[in-house]
């Protein structure tokens, strides 16, 4: 019995420790660009939106207001997955160093 209360005590620690991880993404603001700069995006750690910046000079480089329309949305989307991809990639070097060598024995269902 011993071992078993060894292994929940184990258990707690590891989840307080996620519990943690978990927190400090979540006040994190990552920051993904597209255009040269020109558009950028930033997100929390839970990939909510917290700011969208334009530079004024894209819609000097369009020749009407479709066209320009049609650029900042590709611009703005683009964005928004490079902010996106950093987030995710961010979480899951925080997680992969918390679980340390355990990482590699999770299943599959359950990989960092």
């Amino acid at each position: 019995m011993k071992d078993l209360a060894g292994l929940m005590q184990q258990a707690q620690e590891m989840q307080a420790k996620i519990k943690a991880a978990q927190d400090a993404l979540a006040q994190m603001e990552i920051t993904g660009e597209a255009g040269g700069g020109m558009v950028s995006v930033t997100l929390n750690g839970k990939g909510e939106a917290r700011n969208v910046h334009l530079d004024p000079a894209l819609l000097d480089k369009a020749d009407d207001a479709a066209n320009a329309a049609v650029l900042l949305e590709d611009l703005v989307l683009a964005a928004i997955n490079d902010a996106r991809r950093k987030v995710d990639a961010q979480a899951k070097e925080q997680m992969a160093q918390m679980a340390g060598p355990l990482a590699g024995m999770m299943p599959d269902g359950f990989k960092l």
